[in-house]
């Protein structure tokens, strides 16, 4: 198995990890009652995807 001449710089390291970011979540709005809401998701406020009811709505910590 090959195994690595030198340590690894710290510079190296890190601007390697500098492009492990991460994304905004996409938010679309619930076209049953306006709230925003992740995309393939029931609503957290109405509870329905697709134009079904899926569950009784429960309130969640997602505010936009």
């Amino acid at each position: 198995m090959a195994v690595p001449k030198r340590k690894t710089s710290r510079a190296n390291t890190r601007s390697r990890r500098s492009q492990w970011k991460t994304s905004a979540t996409t938010l679309t709005d619930c076209p049953h009652c306006g709230a925003p809401t992740r995309p393939h998701n029931a609503c957290p406020t109405c509870g329905t995807y697709k134009g079904r009811l899926y569950a009784a709505a429960q309130r969640s910590e997602f505010e936009a």
